[in-house]
């Protein structure tokens, strides 16, 4: 495998932006990416228009929201009442602890979700050429990141209707609206695509921050909330042989994901728990249960949601070459990291 498609895939664990310090996280990103933060198994990037719009027209619908902005003094608006008995009591405890910001303007839509089981997560939006992701971090790291981005440009005042912070820019294209910290997190809002800043400026009036059924109901119908998960696994895992000691409570867990990120968290929690079996077996001297761990990984090629999954991205490449590594007799060390464990 080149060097170039595991850092395409990028499968490293989310978990690790809160259990590092800002320091060694800052370090990790520009280990991974020379320009920006890579996020965990990252699609390819796709660069013809037309196979950027077949791409949004699957996967995103219209998140428009016609909400009054918060006032700049006013706290995270509160959580109304739900009723409808539709989002679980997971999907609503992931969603009240993410910031919930949406672009209230027509045509962009929501391309990119996953996260949000943590103080972490990210959702990138869609307009024709430009792109615009959303990451959120624990507001412990906002400093080392401060910091970090300093070294990119002078800061210059920013901001979205109500919350405040510091706009840096990496070229003439490329900017970088990182907001305060507040409620435990801080945001920060990145551009991709073809941007100037007149314009980066216009369209951060327009990102409002909303209430949790209104954030939960302009997800696309393919985002995994909590509360599909089980019915989304169960299809993921068709055809998939389980190791021992599986744990489906993991699933609901995963927080809300597009449904690559949701495939790729799953498989996850597949292949390092078929590895890590090898791993026991082989240490053990059990003969029977490592040519069952074998087995079920040389299966891997075989398994339709990583081939589905391999049109789009390539983490099931990354995926595939710890599986050959563990049934070839070659060491599998650092599949934790590489897979996401």
């Amino acid at each position: 495998m080149t060097d170039e498609r595991l850092r395409d895939a990028d499968p490293f664990d989310p978990s690790i932006v809160v259990r590092l310090d800002g320091a060694e996280q800052t370090l990790l990103e520009e280990i991974m990416s020379t320009d920006r933060v890579i996020h965990p198994w990252r699609r390819r990037l796709v660069t013809a228009v037309a196979a950027a719009a077949v791409l949004i027209a699957v996967l995103a619908v219209s998140v428009i929201v016609r909400l009054r902005a918060p006032e700049d003094h006013a706290a995270t608006p509160a959580t109304p009442a739900i009723s409808t008995g539709r989002w679980s009591p997971v999907a609503l405890k992931a969603a009240e602890r993410n910031p919930r910001l949406l672009i209230d303007e027509p045509g962009w839509v929501a391309k990119t979700v996953y996260g949000f089981a943590e103080k972490n997560g990210t959702i990138g939006f869609v307009k024709g050429e430009r792109n615009l992701e959303m990451n959120w971090y624990p507001a412990d790291a906002y400093e080392d990141y401060r910091l970090d981005r300093k070294e990119v440009s002078k800061p210059e005042p920013g901001q979205i209707p109500g919350w405040s912070g510091d706009v840096y820019t990496y070229n003439a294209s490329d900017f970088a609206l990182q907001l305060k910290p507040r409620d435990g997190v801080f945001v920060e809002l990145r551009t991709g695509g073809k941007w100037n800043r007149a314009e980066f400026d216009r369209v951060l009036t327009h990102v409002v921050q909303v209430d949790v059924e209104t954030w939960l109901e302009a997800l696309p119908p393919e985002i995994v909330t909590p509360g599909r998960a089980d019915e989304a696994a169960a299809k993921v895992l068709t055809g998939v042989p389980i190791p021992p000691k599986f744990d489906r409570s993991k699933i609901e867990a995963l927080g809300a994901n597009d449904p690559y990120q949701f495939g790729a968290q799953v498989m996850a929690l597949v292949g390092c728990g078929w590895i890590a079996e090898f791993e026991r077996a082989r240490r053990a001297g059990d003969t029977e249960a490592v040519n069952r761990a074998k087995a079920a990984l040389s299966s891997s090629r075989k398994w339709k949601v990583l081939n589905d999954m391999n049109a789009e991205g390539d983490y099931p490449e990354v995926f595939w070459e710890y599986a050959d590594r563990a049934t070839s007799g070659r060491d599998p060390g650092g599949y934790q990291q590489a897979l996401g464990c």
